[in-house]
């Protein structure tokens, strides 16, 4: 996001201070802020489209050749459904599984980058697995906020401890080892939570990423829920630069009113995983995103 404030300056003389830094300004996504002693020249381009596919709809019987072929196809990352039976109401895969299809996929060579292992943590405690996950090959450790907030700080599976922790301690945590960690809230709560998080002055505190489920966590296939769009809406109004997440019945009918409502990464499972052509859905899902930035 570029940033120009300078004092009693006309918009026109703005657009053009704007100019001499980007000369790939795109105006329609210029705002203007005006008190009485400056305006500020806003851009709030979102974030590139990042395409990741659910391999909770992958083929489990040749699930590592799923992986590398779903990267070959064009995805950026592989979004990685563990549930608890706890948390949701479904089981689905643990930390050895990761480690088996990390050596399908090579490591992304910076962050974010291509073959992250975005690891949705649909789990009751979310602290006790961090480390193993971080052994097994996770990249981005995405917690949910409504574990966080009732879950102990105890470090490992075995470990008890009366302490408990909470979303800024949890995300300092997995920074502390080597991820990056997101935020994900289920359709019943508020976006508004995950404000004071991300407004942590405390920077190693603050999230990578925000994810808005928009279907009810536990199981693939449910029908996409346009009504959790406004909480997208005012996280991109908010954050311009965040990586906004949305998980839950994506596909290339629904993707229109993701990437409206400012969603950059983009999970989808049978969209991808059930298409003839996997590549041409991803490119497309892509192009949707990045059309709108």
């Amino acid at each position: 996001m570029f940033r120009v404030e300078q004092q009693s300056l006309s918009r026109r003389q703005l657009l053009q201070s704007f100019t001499e830094i980007s000369s790939t300004a795109n105006y329609d996504n210029i705002f203007f802020i005006q008190d009485a002693k400056k305006i500020t020249l806003l851009s709030t381009m979102a974030p590139a489209a990042v395409i990741a596919p659910s391999i909770l709809s992958a083929d489990f019987g040749s699930l590592g050749k799923e992986c590398s072929d779903t990267i070959g196809h064009g995805a950026d990352w592989l979004h990685v459904d563990i549930m608890d039976g706890h948390f949701v109401p479904n089981i689905t895969f643990g930390a050895p599984v990761v480690t088996k299809i990390r050596s399908h996929v090579d490591r992304p060579k910076e962050a974010f980058g291509k073959g992250t292992f975005d690891c949705h943590m649909m789990i009751a405690e979310p602290k006790k697995w961090v480390k193993e996950f971080q052994k097994a090959g996770c990249d981005l450790y995405c917690f949910h906020y409504e574990a966080a907030i009732n879950s102990t700080a105890a470090e490992s599976p075995e470990a008890t401890s009366d302490e408990k922790t909470n979303p800024k301690e949890l995300v300092k945590y997995i920074h502390s080892l080597g991820m990056r960690a997101g935020v994900a809230i289920k359709p019943g709560t508020s976006v508004d939570v995950l404000f004071d998080i991300l407004d942590n002055p405390d920077k190693d505190a603050v999230p990578d990423m925000a994810l808005v489920m928009t279907v009810e966590p536990g199981f693939g296939g449910q029908k996409f829920m346009p009504e959790m769009m406004p909480k997208v809406q005012e996280l991109r109004k908010r954050y311009p630069e965040l990586n906004i997440e949305v998980d839950g019945g994506l596909s290339e009918k629904t993707i229109d009113t993701a990437a409206d409502a400012g969603a950059n990464v983009i999970v989808a499972g049978s969209a991808v995983f059930g298409a003839q052509s996997p590549a041409d859905v991803i490119a497309k899902l892509r192009e949707a995103v990045n059309s709108r930035r």
